[in-house]
């Protein structure tokens, strides 16, 4: 190829033609437009995790003086100041990036606080124009700081103005709010993660800097999108916070609801992310019109502000709603894949990332911008102290300054003579002579020697941090616990590492359909464990380890919910959390609330988990007034039904899978009675049948427990008194533990024996257990109690409780009749 060139004007006219290889010009040409399209728009920084454009936003913001307390401004002036002094595109790039920063459900912290019409998963913003925007609070961690020598700046793109080449972040956006973004080759998408937990394993890796993968997955378990929803498959998640590249699963969360007497539907209450309803709407509407999907009959989107997002399928009669949301989940975008590709710069190169490294590109930033602003504080109080410290000198001697001032010809000698007579320095002596008459009193001068003490502590301080290593780290960690203290929220996307059996289709091959345990703790907490084996019991207590209901079963195997007002619902092992490993008592921190399974009405309670075993000898159900019940094994294949006919007022308030009909059935009243018989005294029942009497109760008194036991082993019986007219939790009254071989057997439907002796002040059984030993108490908060010695007293009164118990359980074997930490109704 030929260039001609032409010179200025004014001089001879000298052509030159220049032989330029076209492929070495358009390599070239290419190369710098990937690299100014990789640097300067599509790619984030892993250290503050901003695009330029959202960097840009934030700084003219800052500019404007635009703060979360004060008023929105129009955001095309937001825009415009952007445009003007530090991007040089077009302003539609601006406003998208502003309005992305703005979405709730776009971003897990949003950055910016907008006013009026920013769009929706379906529709998209106004114009500038009619918009309003501010700094969220979020944004201020982004850019407090700036002042303070935290980052360098860099000139702007016609270096008439400087700009951060970098936010000084305190917290990993990157990881919080996510990014996507298509570069020249590459291209960048990184999910949203929880504050709290991104926080938490950044902190962890400070504090151990060789931790591996699976130390910062126990912080990080996963994504934690927006909108809620759920996520399938953690293997792709493992893969991308190891390599940088993974793929995992979103479905949306919706469950069967009878919506009339006569027809049910699928109410959709959570998307994937960025899906909308319409999207799903259409995509519904094209099936059926194409007679690739069946048994719709209609779909209705009720979204709203007050209710969120709701979105009703209604399924035609003679259909199976669980196989029409199987469908749905496979032809329609209520399920959907999310590639993750960890790509940032580091030091302005793009990198693909795994987890620790963008922890570690975070925290080695964070430890820098501390380090430069403890330098820029230390520096200034410096500066400070030496003036006061001239002032003060200046105060003591206060005539004889005022006299050198006054004999002086100018400034400049006074200045002179200063620096000569008091051995000042030259900035104390100009900010003697710029002093005001006023500093010249007594209380100024108490003033002066305060700011310089607390000045020098300050010092000192600030001197430590930049002298010891640890103590930096030690500050950084404390400023990040800060911030996911102040701007923390729940986690709002449930793990899963299978979505379930499909109703119709293939079995899944995902999961193994290996033995398991599911657990219910006495918070409403379901998970299963990852194995068959025996779950622990010893060890540390922790949030949400309180069992209330244990079952052994399969993977993909089924079990049963019982509640209070005698409904069982049958489950799916296979939708639920699963546990990590266990090493100790298990903690259903991790597990999912079982209000995400089961619909629980007005004051209905979920009371235990039931295997389902047609082997066993029947489910046995006690009410507070008095009823038992054997429920026959023939459970229909339904996914909820009634186990027992209750008259109006009663509520079953225990329930036990029985082994055989050797074990016993146990009452305890609030009169403090028990009674114990076998359970072949009881003919099983239908799911009709009403039970039969199992104790004999006094005037108001009702059953607070009623469970099994095996009369062959080791047993307890355990009892807390306390007066009904009392708040439930002020008063703790007296409690009691007893050998069960201590209470005779009696026959059913009598009234048992006494089982506690009420002191003065108690006139009710505020908790009552019984059960095979050991045993364990637990409060309210989880803290594990010590109960009381066995004293042999089977009607005596008790000892005085060091705190109100909220519960008693087994913590021997795991089995439908062993519970722990049973919150009193």
């Amino acid at each position: 190829m030929a260039r001609r060139t032409t010179p200025d004007a004014g001089e001879p006219v000298v052509e030159q033609i220049v032989d330029i290889d076209v492929s070495a010009e358009m390599q070239n040409a290419f190369l710098e437009y990937s690299v100014s399209v990789i640097h300067s728009r599509a790619l984030p920084d892993a250290r503050d995790g901003l695009k330029p454009v959202q960097r840009r936003i934030l700084f003219g913001m800052h500019g404007l003086g635009l703060r979360p307390d004060k008023g929105h401004v129009k955001s095309s002036r937001v825009v415009g100041e952007v445009m003007g002094k530090y991007h040089p595109h077009g302003d539609s790039a601006i406003y998208d990036a502003l309005v992305r920063m703005a979405q709730p459900f776009t971003m897990r912290l949003p950055l910016v606080d907008g006013h009026g019409n920013f769009g929706s998963l379906d529709d998209g913003p106004a114009a500038s124009r009619y918009t309003e925007a501010r700094p969220a609070a979020a944004a201020l961690l982004m850019t407090t700081g700036l002042d303070e020598d935290t980052v360098d700046f860099v000139p702007n793109y016609d270096e008439q103005l400087t700009q951060p080449g970098v936010l000084p972040a305190a917290y990993p956006n990157l990881l919080v709010n996510g990014v996507s973004g298509i570069a020249v080759g590459m291209a960048t998408n990184i999910p949203p993660h929880n504050l709290v937990e991104v926080i938490g394993a950044a902190r962890h890796l400070i504090a151990h800097p060789d931790c591996s993968l699976d130390d910062l997955m126990k912080f990080v378990p996963g994504p934690d999108l927006p909108m809620g929803g759920r996520i399938i498959g953690l293997d792709g998640i493992r893969d991308a916070y190891l390599t940088g590249r993974g793929t995992f699963r979103t479905r949306a969360t919706a469950k069967v609801e009878k919506l009339t007497p006569r027809k049910s539907g699928i109410v959709v209450t959570e998307l994937p992310y960025l899906v909308g309803p319409e999207k799903v709407s259409e995509r519904i509407k094209t099936l059926v019109q194409g007679k690739k999907l069946q048994g719709i009959s209609d779909i209705k989107d009720l979204t709203d502000r007050k209710h969120g997002l709701r979105l009703v399928i209604e399924i035609k009669n003679g259909f199976n709603p669980e196989a029409v949301l199987e469908q749905l989940h496979k032809l329609t975008p209520m399920e959907d894949s999310f590639g993750i590709n960890m790509v940032a710069l580091v030091d302005g190169q793009p990198r693909t990332l795994g987890l620790k490294d963008l922890l570690r590109c975070f925290v080695d930033f964070r430890i820098e911008v501390v380090r430069r602003r403890t330098e820029f504080r230390l520096a200034k109080r410096k500066d400070r102290l030496h003036l006061v410290e001239g002032l003060l000198i200046a105060i003591l001697d206060i005539d004889e300054v005022i006299q050198l001032i006054r004999s002086s010809d100018d400034a400049s000698a006074a200045r002179t003579r200063l620096i000569d007579v008091f051995d000042l320095s030259e900035a104390q002596a100009n900010y003697i002579l710029e002093l005001q008459l006023r500093r010249l009193t007594k209380f100024s001068r108490i003033e002066l020697e305060g700011e310089r003490d607390d000045l020098q502590r300050q010092i000192e301080e600030l001197e430590a941090i930049l002298a010891d290593e640890k103590l930096l780290h030690r500050t950084v960690s404390g400023e990040l616990a800060d911030v996911a203290k102040a701007h923390g929220t729940p986690r709002r996307t449930v793990l899963l590492e299978s979505a379930g059996a499909p109703v119709v289709g293939a079995t899944p091959l995902e999961v193994s359909d290996d033995p398991c345990w599911v657990l219910l703790s006495s918070t409403g907490m379901l998970a299963r464990t990852g194995s068959g084996d025996a779950v622990p019991v010893d060890g540390p207590r922790v949030k949400h380890d309180a069992i209330v209901g244990a079952v052994r079963t399969t993977a993909r195997g089924e079990f049963a919910v019982v509640t209070s007002t005698g409904r069982m619902v049958r489950l799916s092992a296979l939708e639920l959390p699963t546990l990590p490993p266990l090493g100790s008592a298990p903690g259903l921190s991790g597990g999912a609330p079982i209000a995400a399974y089961v619909d629980l009405s007005g004051g209905e309670e979920a009371l235990t988990l039931v295997s389902l075993d047609p082997a066993s000898a029947g489910l046995a159900l006690g009410t507070a007034a008095g009823v038992v019940k054997r429920v026959t094994t023939d459970y229909p294949k339904g996914g909820s039904w009634e186990a027992i006919s209750l008259k109006p007022g009663d509520r079953v308030v225990g329930a036990v899978e029985l082994a055989d009909e050797t074990q016993d059935l146990v009452f305890l009243t609030a009169d403090a009675q028990l009674l114990r018989f076998a359970a072949r005294a009881v003919r099983p029942q239908g799911r009709a049948g009403g039970g039969m009497a199992g104790i004999k109760l006094g005037a108001k008194d009702r059953v607070v427990f009623f469970g099994a036991v095996d009369p062959t082993a080791d047993a307890l019986v355990v009892t807390s008194a306390g007066s009904s007219a009392a708040l439930p939790g002020t008063q703790a009254g007296t409690w009691k533990a007893t050998p069960y071989a201590e209470y005779p057997a009696k026959g059913r439907a009598t009234g048992g024996v006494r089982a506690h002796r009420f002191l003065k002040g108690e006139d009710t059984l505020v908790l009552a257990w019984a059960g095979n030993t050991p045993a364990r108490a637990s409060s309210s908060n989880g803290v594990a109690i010590e109960l009381p010695p066995a004293d042999g007293r089977r009607d005596g009164s008790g000892s005085p409780a060091p705190m109100v118990v909220a519960g008693i359980g087994s913590a021997g074997v795991f089995a439908t009749t062993s519970v722990e930490g049973v919150t009193q109704s």
